[in-house]
């Protein structure tokens, strides 16, 4: 599957039914019209969420690791993080940063029979951390979160093996809902 392919949800079943999980998780919580920070460049997703009538305003693209803070000075009502902490090096320093009172993120589960994901040449598409589920509760607590929902799916493939047959019964996707600590639900 070339580039372009990989994040075409027409030919990407995969992705297609992470991105349905992602939209009905966070449309549990949150009704249009919200701003929402969504960490990363525009994306396919982000522009789902803005095709359900949320304003969605996206980081640069800047290195979040050398500038955590860049994420502070938005004034939004959400922060949405799909898939991103896994890639920051230093993660901690983002999520304290990060403005308002609410947090929505995705990350991929640790695999025990997969090793982290590394694309073959592209030097960002890598993953620094694969989480197990209490080790991201964890690091959102040391970073004044409190997760308040949490949800894990499995994300099978269409392939024939061992592998696949694991990725259909075992989560790899692990999403939450959390607000900051100092503030009344």
């Amino acid at each position: 599957m070339d580039s372009t392919e990989r994040y075409d949800l027409g030919k990407n079943a995969s992705l297609k039914r992470r991105y349905e999980r992602t939209i009905k998780f966070v449309e549990a919580s949150l009704q249009p019209p919200l701003r929402i920070l969504d960490l990363g460049i525009q994306n396919p997703l982000s522009q789902l969420l803005a095709s359900k009538g949320f304003e969605i305003v996206n980081t640069g693209g800047e290195d979040l690791d050398e500038s955590p803070q860049s994420v502070s000075g938005h004034q939004v009502d959400v922060v949405t993080a799909f898939e991103i902490f896994e890639h920051l090096l230093n993660p901690l320093s983002v999520i304290k940063a990060l403005p308002g009172d609410k947090l929505i993120a995705s990350v991929p589960l640790r695999l025990w029979f997969a090793k982290a994901y590394r694309h073959p040449s592209d030097e960002w598409d890598r993953h620094y951390h694969e989480f197990e589920d209490w080790q991201f509760d964890w690091l959102l607590d040391k970073a004044g979160w409190k997760v308040v929902r949490r949800e894990k799916w499995a994300s099978p493939i269409s392939k024939l093996g061992i592998r696949p047959l694991l990725r259909l019964i075992t989560n790899r996707y692990y999403i939450i809902e959390a607000v900051r600590k100092n503030t009344k639900l």
